[in-house]
Parts: structure tokens; C-alpha cells; sequence
């Protein structure tokens, strides 16, 4: 690992470690306790060597035998007591952390603009939010501070195996090194292989969540066999990644093994060989022992955990780039918005969804207060990235938005947006009851209030046509209902709350006659005393505008009303004439 690398991971795990802040007590209440436990581990080997020393071999009273029996039990209890704690303020400390990072990811996220949305798979998003998240919860109750406690044994047992007898302590860490090679490979080659696991998992998690939306789209292009083939090749990488860390734990836990024994054989053959000089006792022997099954434990474990550290930095390290995506709707504005009193202005706005691609051109035009307007044109013609502009879904490039003459951008987002209802073509509805879309849980909005709004646009009819009304249940994305009947809920939705703009891109095309019917009667009703903007698709539903824009690549090329359109003989015209020739096929 590179300086900056290291340094960086330094930076990403003194950020972790501020979110222990919150939970002072929790933290250093775990860090006491961590560090008791360290210094436990090394009273009942002590008991033990004494016990054997003075009770055993040199045969003294049962008395003193039962009393560091009774000491040793004690001592047993007391660490088995402070391991549960150490275990349950650990994990409640990683948990509190995981919550509150979660809930500041996805407050960040909902904030983002739809530009970052276009260009980042749900899946990542996902994996970001939850799986990524998760694993920080093992950087608390097996990283930071079990790991610290793990050290600080360390040397607690090393200072008191020299302090018993400093050459059986010698030969007990004689096969130290080779352990800390072994360590330093086996590390290595875990962290590789456990990120090449969690980009396996992010790939599964997007591949999954696009081909389960997309379902229909697989089955209606017989898809199916060529599709698993892709999750089984994506798959495989994730297997090969999992059996690979396998790998290496099969092999570095029997080297950890092999060493331990190797130092205790040593001790025992040192003993049995110098006993007549150096009286070593049974009880220095079994101490020994003791210390070295104890010292190469946590040194194995170390590996571990370190990699659990490693991989909860690799995982912090996506989950703060997510954090640090400065890609939001600027708020600063201050002017709360709530009704067109004079015009919403267009004036030379350029934009761009990707680089210098301009999807509008220089584009200009005025909407008087309580006008409807329409905006007809080809498919990617740039009439709806005009519904993204006005809702602040996405910023101009260049130009400007004024509403009463003032920049957009000065208006508060929230108040625009609670005043602008906005019909998308593409109408998304959740799993919830009719009533939940509707009013997308506002407790503000009375079902009342929703009977009413539904009444006033003559769409009750077709409620009363839903098993159970507005407590039908929707099925995820509206998929239990056709585009028609989702787009109807949209409208309600729109209108209950009573938006003084009313912005419509509405897509008739998929839509039966009787539908088109209801959507063009709500349109006129909500559209009524409201400055409107309808992009129009079957110019049947513009009827009673009173001005039409025709874009053409970006640009609008003709303006004005159905008849003074109809008299340029240009691109509406021909819009006009076609529509009417398939109607008249039809």
C-alpha cells in the first residue's frame, strides 16, 4: 500500500470514528472494558502456574488448593460477565452508527439531482445504502476496538512471560516471526479477494434489481436463457471471489497451528533438558502453554479483524464518496413561491444532459399568468427536459427562468415545487393503498380532501371501478393497474394539492378512448384558472389552448394558435395532417 493509501485510509477511518461522538459513553464505556478484559486474560494462566507450583507439586494444605480454585472460578466468571457486556455495548455502538449513517445516506440521496440518478445504477445505489453500510457495523464489534484490546494483551502476556522467565519467553516467540510473514500474506491476499466479493455483490445487486424491473422485456424477447447465462457468469465471479478467501483461511489457521505447537515442543524439550539446572516447574510450564495457545489466538484473529477493518474502510470509502457527491438542486433561494401573478419567462435557455449536447437551443418564450400552453414537436424533440427546467429536476446551462420576473433559482424549492402539480408520462406509483399514492402519506391531506379533489375532476366514476375504492392496493411500480388508470391516480394526485401551475406531459398513445376521454376532460378542469403547460401528443387534447410552441431539434420553429399554425402550412401543418390521416385510417 501506497503513502497516500495509507494516509487516506487514516483520513476515512478518523471520519468513521467521528460518529462515535454521539455515543461517548457507549464508545469509551467499551474501550474500558476492552482494555479490563486485556488485562484478565492474564490472572487465571498466573493462578494456575502458582497452583501448581505451591499446591500441587509442592504438596501443600487443601485449604489453600480450594481458595485458588474458588479464585480462579471468580476470575473465570468475571471475564465471561465482561465479554458479554464488551459484546452488547459493541454491537449496540456499531448498530446507533449504521442507523444514523444509513438514515445520512439516504437523506443525502433523495436530495441528489435526477442527473446523478441517470448515470448511477439503482443497484449501486443500493449496495451503498444497505450492504455497504452493514459491514461498518463489524468495524465496531470486531475492528477498532476489539483490535486494540488484542494488541494491548499482546503486551500484557509478553511483559509477564519475561517476567517469569525470560528464556522459555524467548523460545515461546521464537516462531513469531514466521507467524507475522504468514499473517502479512494471508492479509494481503484476503483483502483482494474480499474486494473482489463486495464488487461482486454490487454487480449481483445491480444485474438483479434492472432484469427483475425489466422483466417483461426478457420474456417478451425470450430473453430468459441469455440472461441467466449473464447472472450465472456474475455469479460464478462472486463464488470464485468467496471460495478464494477460503482458500487462504484453509491455509494460514493450520500454519497458525503448526507454529503454536512448534513453540510449545520447544518449551517442553527446554525444560525436560534444563530442569536439573534451571528448576523450571510444572506450574512455569503449563504457563507457558498457557501463553503461547493465548498469544497465538489473538495474533490469528489479528489477521482477521484487520481485514474486517480493511474492508470496512474499503466500504466507508464508497459510502462517504456517496456522501460527497455534491451534486444537488442548489437551495439557496429565499422567495416562496405560490402563484404566476404575471408570466413564467423563458429567456435564451440552453441546456445539456450529458457535456456540451444541447438538448435546447437557445430557447425563448413567455406563458401569461392563467394561460395554457402547449408544446408539441418529434420525440426527442426537447419538450419535456422543458417540464424537467421548470420543476428544477434539473439547471439550465445557460439563459434563464424568470416567474414574475424573478430568477427561478431565487425561489424556495420547496414552495415551488408544493405549488407546481406535474402529470409525467411515465407515472410511477408505489405499494401502497390508491389513497397512500394519492396523498403520498401527507397527514396534512384528509381522505375528505382526496373524495373531493376526485369529484372536482370528474374521475369518482372511475374509483368507484377499483375493488375497495381508494384503499385498493397497488402493486409495486402500479403494475396491477393499465397506464391509463395510473396515469388517472396521477392526475388526482396532481390536483389535490391544488397547485397554482399545472404542468402535463401526457401520453394518450397506449391509452383506450374512453380513458383519453377522462384524461382530456381532468386536464381542461385542472388546467382551469391555472397557468398550464401541456405537452401534447395526439393534438386532439390541445383543442381549447390558446397558444401551441413546435420544437424541432431543440429549437422552437413555429408559435401561435391551431389556426394561425394551420395557415403557415410548415411543420405543424404536416404534425397535424399526419395525425389526422391515421385517425382517418383507424
Amino acid at each position: 500500500m501506497s503513502k497516500d493509501n495509507k494516509i487516506f485510509n487514516k483520513r476515512i477511518a478518523r471520519r468513521i470514528l467521528s460518529y462515535t461522538l454521539v455515543y461517548k459513553k457507549l464508545f469509551y464505556g467499551a474501550l474500558a472494558i476492552t482494555l479490563a478484559l486485556s488485562v484478565m486474560a492474564i490472572v487465571r494462566p498466573m493462578l494456575i502456574s502458582y497452583t501448581l507450583n505451591h499446591y500441587i507439586a509442592g504438596a501443600s494444605e487443601f485449604s489453600g488448593l480450594n481458595k485458588m480454585c474458588l479464585l480462579m472460578a471468580s476470575s473465570l466468571f468475571l471475564e465471561a460477565m465482561l465479554q458479554v457486556f464488551n459484546l452488547r455495548i459493541t454491537n449496540l455502538l456499531g448498530q446507533n452508527i449504521v442507523r444514523d449513517l444509513r438514515t445520512q445516506v439516504y437523506k443525502h440521496v433523495i436530495h441528489l439531482k435526477n442527473a446523478y440518478f441517470d448515470k448511477t445504477p439503482v443497484g449501486t445505489i443500493v449496495t451503498r445504502t444497505i450492504s455497504d453500510i452493514e459491514s461498518l457495523s463489524d468495524m465496531f464489534s470486531e475492528g477498532f476496538i476489539v483490535i486494540t484490546g488484542d494488541l494491548l494483551m499482546l503486551l500484557v502476556f509478553m511483559g509477564a512471560m519475561f517476567y517469569n522467565n525470560w528464556l522459555l519467553a524467548l523460545l515461546a516467540l521464537s516462531t513469531i516471526p514466521l507467524l507475522f510473514i504468514a499473517t502479512a500474506l494471508f492479509k494481503r491476499g484476503v483483502k483482494k479477494s474480499f474486494t473482489m466479493v463486495r464488487n461482486a455483490v454490487s454487480e449481483l445487486n445491480t444485474f438483479t434489481q434492472e432484469h427483475i424491473t425489466g422483466m417483461k422485456i426478457v420474456h417478451l424477447f425470450n430473453r430468459e436463457k441469455q440472461e441467466h447465462e449473464k447472472f450465472k457468469a456474475i455469479n460464478q465471479k462472486h463464488r470464485s471471489a468467496n471460495i478464494k478467501s477460503i482458500f487462504y483461511y484453509s491455509v494460514f489457521f493450520p500454519v497458525v497451528d503448526i507454529l503454536s505447537s512448534v513453540s510449545i515442543a520447544l518449551i517442553i524439550w527446554f525444560s525436560g533438558v534444563n530442569n536439573n539446572t534451571l528448576h523450571i516447574g510444572l506450574g512455569d510450564i503449563t504457563f507457558f502453554i498457557m501463553m503461547v495457545n493465548l498469544m497465538f489466538r489473538p495474533i490469528r484473529m489479528l489477521a482477521d479483524r484487520l481485514n474486517t477493518l480493511q474492508m470496512g474502510i474499503v466500504s466507508a470509502e464508497r459510502v462517504f464518496t456517496v456522501l460527497d457527491t455534491n451534486e444537488k438542486i442548489e437551495t439557496e433561494g429565499k422567495v416562496v413561491f405560490k402563484q404566476v401573478n404575471k408570466s413564467i419567462e423563458l429567456k435564451n435557455v440552453w441546456f445539456a444532459y450529458k457535456n456540451d449536447n444541447y438538448v435546447l437551443k437557445d430557447i425563448s418564450f413567455k406563458i401569461n399568468a392563467g394561460e395554457t400552453v402547449a408544446l408539441v414537436g418529434a420525440t426527442g424533440a426537447g419538450k419535456s427536459t422543458i417540464i424537467n427546467l421548470l420543476s428544477r429536476f434539473y439547471d439550465f446551462n445557460n439563459g434563464d427562468i424568470l416567474i414574475d420576473d424573478i430568477s427561478i433559482k431565487k425561489y424556495d424549492l420547496e414552495s415551488l415545487r408544493l405549488n407546481t402539480g406535474v402529470v409525467l408520462q411515465d407515472v410511477h406509483l408505489f405499494n401502497d393503498s390508491v389513497l397512500n399514492n394519492i396523498t403520498l402519506n401527507n397527514p396534512e391531506i384528509s381522505i375528505e380532501q382526496v373524495i373531493a379533489a376526485t369529484s372536482e375532476i370528474g374521475l369518482n366514476d372511475f374509483i368507484a371501478t377499483l375493488p375497495g375504492g381508494l384503499n385498493y392496493q397497488v402493486t409495486e411500480r402500479g403494475q396491477s393497474l393499465s397506464a391509463g388508470q395510473r396515469q388517472l391516480i396521477a392526475f388526482i394526485r396532481a390536483y389535490v394539492y391544488k397547485p397554482s401551475v399545472f404542468i402535463l406531459d401526457e401520453a394518450t398513445a397506449t391509452i383506450d378512448t374512453h380513458t383519453e376521454q377522462l384524461i382530456q376532460l381532468a386536464s381542461e378542469k385542472i388546467a382551469s384558472g391555472r397557468t398550464s403547460v401541456i405537452i401534447a401528443h395526439r393534438l386532439s387534447t390541445i383543442k381549447k389552448v390558446s397558444r401551441i410552441f413546435v420544437f424541432d431539434n431543440g429549437k422552437i420553429v413555429e408559435s401561435g394558435s391551431i389556426k394561425e399554425l394551420l395557415a403557415l402550412n410548415g411543420k405543424f401543418k404536416k404534425l397535424y395532417d399526419s395525425q389526422f390521416y391515421e385517425l382517418s385510417l383507424n
